[in-house]
């Protein structure tokens, strides 16, 4: 079975084992997601079976836009509540300080991902590495915050909304935005409304090609060329600028690649549900 659609993982329960979850509520053993919610953490999470699964990589995924509740004057290695070491009582802040540090997180930012994340480091995730004592260092990220604005602040938590672009830690912005305030600061709660424009609608099945982000490309020669997986010519496509297309066929579809040696078939013979 192949399908496409959002599912709505709740809070304290890992992705995976939400996953297993769903495939046990639909009876397939082929499934996946893509942009893992940490277990704290609940919302959007894209699903797919069959066939569709090799399509992630290909979906319009972002921004992705959350509500965060910091905790100011906590601290934990996972920047969440999983591992609470110490809460420090503060004073409030003012709503005038609180703005000024939101605004200064808006455009592009480079900055360190938590320690327990599902980076890889040699080969192994960043989040097994730091359970089990292991000295590393992590890479810096870039991401792109495109709004974050205080939607509530009743000391010492306060909320936010944020619009980021894919690949963005929450939890690490949190903690740096206690940071400028001078304090140390945790994610207590965390829930993703949206990844681009993909919401929850009760698990709803979605037309794949609504949401693949790559070009249509029309195909001049035989479609049996593509149906059949013949290697085929640059020059019989309408388009021959470099890239990955999409060739829609009756109930299928395959992805190509133009390059400068030829065409490669990324994704072929996908059916349409």
């Amino acid at each position: 079975m192949n399908r496409l659609f959002v599912a709505y993982k709740p809070k304290n329960i890992s992705s995976n084992f939400f996953l297993k979850k769903i495939k046990r509520k639909y009876g397939v053993k082929k499934a996946g997601f893509s942009g893992t919610l940490d277990p704290f953490a609940e919302g959007v999470l894209i699903m797919a079976f069959g066939q569709y699964t090799k399509l992630f990589r290909f979906l319009d995924k972002a921004p992705k836009k959350y509500r965060a509740t910091l905790w100011l004057g906590a601290s934990s290695p996972t920047l969440d509540i999983e591992k609470v070491e110490e809460v420090k009582t503060l004073m409030p802040f003012s709503m005038d300080s609180i703005n000024i540090v939101a605004q200064s997180f808006i455009g592009e930012l480079e900055y360190l991902p938590p320690k327990y994340s599902a980076k890889r480091i040699a080969g192994k995730r960043a989040y097994q590495l730091a359970r089990d004592a292991c000295d590393f260092e992590l890479k810096t990220i870039k991401s792109t915050i495109y709004d974050l604005k205080i939607v509530h602040y009743m000391h010492p938590f306060l909320t936010f909304e944020i619009s980021i672009s894919e690949g963005g830690y929450v939890r690490s912005i949190g903690n740096l935005f206690a940071q400028k305030l001078g304090v140390d600061g945790i994610l207590s709660a965390l829930h993703r409304f949206s990844e681009g424009r993909f919401e929850y609608h009760d698990e709803k099945a979605l037309a794949p090609l609504d949401f693949i982000n790559v070009e249509s490309i029309d195909y001049r020669g035989e479609m049996e060329d593509i149906i059949l997986g013949r290697k085929l010519d640059k020059q019989n496509f309408d388009k021959q600028d470099n890239g990955i297309y999409k060739i829609v066929n009756n109930d299928e579809f395959a992805l190509v690649e133009l390059h400068d040696d030829g065409v490669d078939y990324v994704l072929n013979k996908v059916k349409l549900c």
